[in-house]
């Protein structure tokens, strides 16, 4: 492995716009500013909602139905 070649690993402070703040390694000098982190993202808090905004989960359920219902269909034609 070559010498002097790697950039220098230092601490640093991570602030995020929600106000949570902690410290991790990165090849950065200073602080980091993010705007969304693991306390306030919709993702890792439970918040997050799936938008069917052209209502194509709808729109198939109404045109062939469920799965299920499908493979009772099956069994009951059989």
């Amino acid at each position: 492995m070559q010498k002097d070649i790697h950039p220098d690993f230092n601490e640093i402070s991570v602030t995020c716009s929600c106000g949570n703040s902690f410290k991790t390694f990165s090849t950065l000098k200073g602080e980091l500013q993010i705007e969304v982190c693991s306390n306030c993202h919709p993702f890792y808090t439970g918040k997050q909602k799936l938008l069917d905004s052209e209502n194509r989960v709808g729109g198939f359920m109404k045109k062939y139905g469920s799965f299920s219902q499908m493979a009772k269909k099956r069994k009951q034609e059989s």
